[in-house]
């Protein structure tokens, strides 16, 4: 006997997988020592830190070391709707945790200067962990050039929320 739905309608089949967070999670493993490009989108890619207080409350909770723990922080930007991250993990925080205190913290500092409440970041992100033949330098020039690409300014020195541990 085949099992029908719940209508008595057709065959049950097992539901189709859905594409989105879940599969961004799929196979994730956290390598210490590791070097990860991560990107973090804001709820429905709101630009919520076009207002300058907010970015700068969010971007201060970047380097701080209460967050990081052992992991570092080599290049970063952030962007009106997202930010990118170039990720060393240390030898104990995995690279979800060091994630979600970045999100958290930044969340909180943003929404209290915004006068705000509830999710500031899409719940998913991405990370790419950097190959072995992968030039670090050359992946943080290009985190620290995306205000330049999408022409929020001419000259990188005018755009003020970026840092990069090579300056």
């Amino acid at each position: 006997m085949t099992a029908r739905d719940n209508r008595g309608h057709g065959p049950l089949l097992p539901p189709k997988p859905q594409p989105g967070h879940g599969a961004l999670r799929r196979g994730r493993i956290s390598i210490p020592n590791q070097i990860y490009n991560v990107t973090a989108t804001t709820q429905g890619r709101a630009p919520i830190f076009r207002d300058f207080a907010a970015a700068c409350a969010a971007a201060r909770c970047f380097e701080e070391p209460v967050l990081l723990r052992d992991a570092k922080i080599l290049a970063w930007v952030l962007m009106p709707d997202h930010a990118h991250w170039l990720i060393q993990l240390g030898k104990t925080s995995p690279l979800p945790e060091v994630v979600n205190r970045l999100k958290s913290a930044s969340a909180r500092h943003a929404n209290r200067t915004l006068g705000r409440t509830g999710p500031l970041w899409a719940p998913a992100y991405h990370d790419h962990a950097l190959r072995h033949e992968e030039d670090v330098q050359a992946a943080a020039r290009y985190i620290v050039a995306n205000p330049l690409r999408i022409g929020l300014v001419q000259d990188i020195g005018a755009y003020p929320f970026w840092n990069a541990i090579w300056l």
